[in-house]
């Protein structure tokens, strides 16, 4: 630490806890405790904030990169993260991961460390980067949307069986949702380019990694996606059937795109998805209707803090 207290905000975090991230009172006061500690050990002023629900988040962000603080440290999963980073649009300000979600999907794409030490000294330590990110039917997105399948299974994935369960939680309804799934009609209209396609989901991606949880898997969902490309990768996905989707699911953890007609990849800058029947869409894992989805690309609108 270096200064008189107070601190200026331009040298102090604001760490942002999602209060879900803890579990239990018992265990979130353990979080609050090992959080505070990791930062103090590091010499570096902070405030720590706990979150009551989504829009509070949201404007505690937007009010903390307003302030100038140094960095927004989003302590939770990506939600959380996803919520800092829509607060520092636009800003200077970089947010700073410290995984303690059920998914950290973000975490995964920019190698943060899933101990709350290692991360800490990322963020404490790392170098700001400047992202895209996406806006789908006028919300700022980091990671994906989607319509179809992957809604399905997000919306099956409810908090109470997140809690219960943690990651099995979209294993179980993944497999709930897949078996007997019907393909939708797509209409998909891409920078003045339409594609009709009969498919179970489309994606729109910024980041390209999903990890699988506790498993040792990892699947390159979108394999051209960027962070700093200023596109959205548009994904489709069609299998007829369970089979086709474990030969999918298979392909696509090795890596291997080509030659398949039930995958289809191209880039965009702004795109509308609409489908027959309606379908439910997703951004950033949250359950948000159905389609029609409209989404396009903010170029390096936001900043994160990732390893040197």
């Amino acid at each position: 630490m270096s200064g008189p207290y107070p601190y200026p905000d331009s040298e102090r975090f604001l760490v942002l806890l999602n209060p879900g991230a803890g579990g239990g009172a018992t265990q979130l006061e353990s979080l609050r405790r090992r959080v505070g500690g990791a930062f103090a050990a590091r010499g570096v002023p902070f405030d720590l904030y706990e979150a009551a629900g989504p829009e509070e988040g949201l404007e505690v962000a937007r009010a903390a990169a307003e302030r100038g603080y140094r960095a927004i440290a989003a302590v939770g999963g990506d939600g959380t993260v996803s919520l800092a980073l829509r607060g520092v649009a636009g800003t200077r300000v970089p947010v700073a991961i410290i995984p303690f979600g059920t998914g950290n999907q973000l975490a995964l794409n920019f190698d943060i460390p899933a101990s709350l030490e290692d991360s800490v000294r990322v963020a404490v330590e790392g170098k700001a980067t400047d992202i895209d990110l996406a806006r789908a039917n006028g919300e700022l997105f980091a990671l994906m949307a989607g319509a179809g399948l992957d809604a399905e299974i997000m919306a099956g994935a409810t908090s109470e069986l997140k809690s219960r369960i943690g990651f099995a939680a979209y294993l179980y309804s993944g497999l709930k949702n897949v078996i007997g799934h019907p393909a939708a009609n797509f209409r998909i209209i891409a920078d003045d380019h339409e594609v009709q396609v009969k498919a179970s989901m489309v994606l729109l991606a910024n980041a390209s990694q999903l990890g699988a949880g506790p498993l040792p898997v990892e699947f390159r969902m979108a394999p051209g996606a960027s962070f700093q490309d200023g596109l959205i990768d548009v994904c489709i996905y069609a299998p007829r059937n369970l089979p086709e989707v474990a030969r999918l699911l298979w392909r696509v953890s090795r890596n291997q795109f080509g030659g398949d007609d039930q995958m289809i990849f191209f880039q965009t800058r702004r795109v509308r998805i609409e489908a027959d029947p309606p379908v439910a869409i997703e951004i950033d894992g949250e359950p948000r209707g159905e389609t029609p989805i409209e989404a396009e690309v903010a170029p390096l609108a936001a900043r994160i803090l990732v390893p040197r």
